[in-house]
């Protein structure tokens, strides 16, 4: 008896298998809380009337109760997601997971306080750890699953685009530190302030607060903006082909299926002829 209550709130705190209602409810309702909460971190920036306040107090508790079970028997339930482990190290493994951080991390602000007594200017930016939450969107929607099967796939692909850009951008910046500092040395004081024009640069965000006047320096504005236009896009074709990737995969698939049901059908159908002909 345990052991089927255990796996059944397993099935319905996971992602909703095709057909389980009470799956599909809750995970219609966490996805809703969520979304109020983050809607609640947003109105909370406004002047409201004490009375709003009050009112989104109250969900944030009822929010953080029900995150709270959520959590707890998902660590209750974890030696059933790695069920080739004993319970314990499955326990800790969850409790180390990306998601299982991503949980604990938007309710320890409510609790911080009650346990010891902290600034309320730490408080505040505590609580906007609650966005957090919006992250756990991605346990109950197959789109996001998708993103980030992809990026997990391209990983290695995307480890090398993304650390050549950096690289272009450290020395890109140090180039244009010695060659406007001269001409400049209030805007361009260290390297740093290089860095700085060149994440603007690579990212086509012009700020208009640090830009080179020396020719030399327009010259290599020029250069790394052209540059920074191709590997920009390097990330995004990477991720682009991963999509098609996967596709392709899905449709394989599914013709794999097909062919092995034809297949099935077929000896059916063999089967079936040759119990009429013996009958």
């Amino acid at each position: 008896m345990y052991k089927k209550i255990k796996r059944r709130v397993f099935e319905i705190i996971e992602k909703a298998e095709k057909g389980d209602t009470a799956s599909k409810i809750f995970d219609t309702f966490i996805m809703v809380l969520i979304i109020v909460n983050v809607l609640s971190v947003f109105v909370e920036t406004f002047r409201i009337p004490h009375d709003a306040r009050v009112i989104l107090f109250k969900v944030e508790v009822f929010s953080v109760a029900i995150f709270s079970v959520e959590y707890i028997l998902r660590v209750w339930t974890a030696d059933l997601l790695y069920e080739d482990l004993p319970p314990m190290r499955a326990r800790i493994k969850y409790i180390f997971s990306f998601m299982a951080l991503v949980d604990l991390f938007a309710i320890l602000p409510f609790y911080i306080p009650l346990v010891i007594k902290v600034d309320l200017r730490i408080l505040r930016m505590l609580r906007l750890i609650r966005l957090l939450r919006a992250l756990k969107v991605n346990r109950y929607t197959k789109s996001m699953h998708k993103v980030l099967d992809v990026i997990r796939e391209k990983s290695a692909e995307l480890f090398s685009a993304v650390f050549m850009l950096f690289i272009l951008m450290l020395i890109s910046s140090v180039l244009i530190y010695y060659i406007e500092s001269p001409a400049q040395p209030d805007v361009y004081t260290n390297a740093l302030s290089g860095l700085w024009w060149s994440i603007a640069i690579f990212t086509s965000v012009w700020l208009g607060d640090i830009y080179p006047i020396t020719v030399a320096g327009k010259l290599l504005c020029a250069v790394m903006a052209i540059l920074g236009v191709a590997l920009i896009a390097v990330p995004t074709g990477i991720i682009s082909s991963g999509f098609v990737e996967n596709s392709d995969e899905e449709d394989d698939e599914k013709l794999r299926i097909l062919r092995e049901l034809k297949a099935e059908i077929a000896d059916l159908r063999e089967k079936l002829d040759q119990a009429e002909s013996q009958g």
